[in-house]
């Protein structure tokens, strides 16, 4: 004669954390130069002839490079392209 088997509580499967929480948790990693801006250092390999383009573009707004770049990735991610 077999015994009962008895019943194992359902195991609740970790809930997958949201694209937003994970760049939260990553950010925060960041260094922070005020309350609401952080700095990220990377590389980006562009054509040449795009690396010239913004270049130019910087230079005639009569702004540092990296500036502009970020000013392109802001309205990017607002959704408006540049």
């Amino acid at each position: 004669m077999s015994r009962p088997r008895r019943s194992t509580p359902a195991r609740k499967t970790p809930r997958k954390p949201l694209p937003e929480e994970l760049a939260r948790a990553a950010i925060a990693h960041e260094e922070s130069l005020s309350p609401d801006k952080v700095r990220m250092t990377f590389r980006v390999v562009l054509d040449r002839r795009h690396a010239e383009a913004l270049a130019a573009r910087a230079i005639r707004e009569e702004k540092n490079i990296a500036t502009v770049v970020a000013e392109i990735i802001e309205e990017a991610v607002r959704g408006r392209r540049p």
